[in-house]
């Protein structure tokens, strides 16, 4: 098994592959919740759709899912699944982002990134060294010529998933500033370009233990 550094790149095989962030979990400490963004050659998203995350698990084509994140021997994982055999023609570019639920990254105990093959084996894992930030990019399947990549990036973002999203060309809701006894709108779930995503009070994917 192959471990990355940051900056590291290695091929992967064209295949279903998994995405696991895998972490120690102690008292005080934030979960963890992985996400992934369907890039074209330009760098951006087509659509809100190609963000897949807590509140929107499942990718339109049905090749990219996120999992939501359980408990086990080892400690925590928050899971993704790519398959890269059936992944839109567009895209060239699957970047893996993490956020950080509850304070940052340096509060996190262990943090690793690990890429599985289809029968669960491990083709390599990248030990991300995070500060302050809540949000990071902590790798990218990439196209290179037939084949495909994996990049160890580890890149944070101070301003949250929100900002890492926005770079990557989603809408994203501002929320409204509350007035005195006013009552709250509903939060949206976006699902389409310029509809916006919605941050406030997302769902506990399945899986997650409170």
């Amino acid at each position: 098994m192959l471990e990355l550094t940051k900056g590291g790149n290695t091929e992967v095989p064209a295949a279903a592959l998994t995405v696991l962030g895998t972490w120690q979990p102690r008292a005080g400490s934030p979960d963890v919740d992985l996400s992934a963004l369907l890039l074209g050659a330009d760098g951006k998203v087509s659509s809100d759709d190609d963000f897949v995350f807590f509140n929107q698990p499942t990718h339109p084509s049905g090749t990219v899912r996120h999992h939501g994140a359980s408990s086990g021997a080892a400690g925590r994982a928050d899971a993704v699944t790519v398959d890269l055999t059936r992944l839109p023609a567009h895209v060239d570019r699957v970047v893996i982002a993490a956020a950080a639920d509850g304070g940052p990254f340096s509060a996190v105990d262990g943090l690793t990134l690990r890429v599985t093959g289809p029968t669960g084996a491990d083709v390599l894992t990248f030990p991300v060294d995070a500060g302050v930030e809540t949000a990071l990019v902590a790798g990218e399947l990439y196209r290179r010529g037939p084949g495909w990549k994996f990049r160890a990036v580890g890149q944070g973002y101070a301003d949250g998933l929100a900002g890492l999203a926005r770079d990557f060309g989603i809408t994203v809701d501002t929320p409204p500033t509350p007035t005195p006894n006013a009552a709250q709108p509903a939060g949206r779930s976006g699902s389409g370009p310029g509809s916006g995503i919605d941050w406030l009070n997302p769902p506990v994917p399945a899986g997650y233990e409170n």
